[in-house]
């Protein structure tokens, strides 16, 4: 069953399983509230609901709440196929007093009678443990690599992780087309408070450079990396992620900063999302058979 942020993907999984696709009916009223309808028999069927949380993220969130819970009152076994999970990286009470927003998240999902959730590239895989159903993230740094491989001519290749946070995610996606990667670490001058960029002792200048993460939000992150590996000679730059969310002017200031093209999936659609996730997300159901 598809929402309706969803409904291409929705699409491209019911046909590569082979499987029948359901579309739910859903209404807004005036005042923002939601109104959602299932005219399908569902009782005793075990139900995949593809429903991305972008933004707006309240407004499918509300949708994918309402859906599953319909779903399970009318008799279904509900898998959840959230491609991108909203309030993943809120997943820890980083200071005393905030709400670890995920751990929120899951006892929703519970109580609403999800059996089961898949997603892909979650932010931090300790979010995982907040769940307890069974609860999976796939990975899409194949598919980025292969995208890499088939379509872009690059030269002297280098994978980039624009914080070090992302070591291992740039690691793993380096070691599918064989080429050296780095992390960039930042700190922040005691004096001045001005974020500098270490150096990094493998060369830069006059090399292609990949810049690799899970998700791009307003693109902060990408536009200080990118303004450094410039500095450093850096020829063409180009950004992959798995999660597109690209908020405010964020297309604007990566493109300004220097950054020659931006890749992402399909798990949010708009006009970067170049790669299709439906291949990991059907080997995942098919694995369950």
């Amino acid at each position: 069953m598809s929402g309706p942020s969803s409904l291409d993907l929705s699409t491209s999984i019911s046909q590569s399983l082979g499987i029948e696709l359901f579309e739910v009916e859903n209404k807004s009223f005036p005042d923002g509230e939601h109104k959602v309808r299932i005219h399908n028999d569902v009782q005793d069927k075990n139900i995949i609901l593809v429903q991305s949380l972008y933004p707006s993220v309240d407004y499918h969130f509300m949708q994918f709440l309402l859906t599953a819970y319909k779903l399970s009152q009318m008799g279904s076994k509900v898998y959840a196929c959230v491609p991108y999970l909203a309030y993943a990286r809120q997943d820890l009470e980083f200071q005393r007093g905030e709400v670890a927003s995920l751990a929120v998240v899951s006892r929703l999902f519970r109580s609403i009678g999800v059996s089961s959730l898949l997603t892909v590239d979650i932010h931090s895989t300790h979010g995982l443990g907040y769940f307890s159903f069974p609860t999976y993230s796939v990975s899409a740094m194949p598919l980025l690599a292969k995208y890499v491989k088939n379509n872009l001519d690059l030269n002297s290749p280098l994978a980039v992780s624009p914080d070090f946070g992302g070591s291992s995610r740039v690691e793993a996606f380096s070691k599918l087309l064989d080429i050296e990667f780095i992390s960039l670490k930042k700190s922040r001058s005691r004096t001045t408070g001005e974020v500098i960029m270490e150096e990094s002792n493998i060369e830069v200048e006059g090399r292609d450079v990949i810049l690799v993460d899970d998700m791009i939000s307003t693109g902060t992150s990408i536009v200080r990396a990118a303004n450094y590996l410039k500095k450093l000679g850096s020829k063409r730059i180009i950004t992959l992620c798995t999660h597109a969310l690209l908020v405010n002017e964020a297309v604007n200031s990566i493109k300004a900063s220097g950054v020659d093209e931006i890749i992402a999936t399909n798990t949010i659609p708009n006009d970067v999302s170049k790669i299709d996730v439906t291949e990991i997300i059907v080997d995942h159901y098919k694995s369950l058979r």
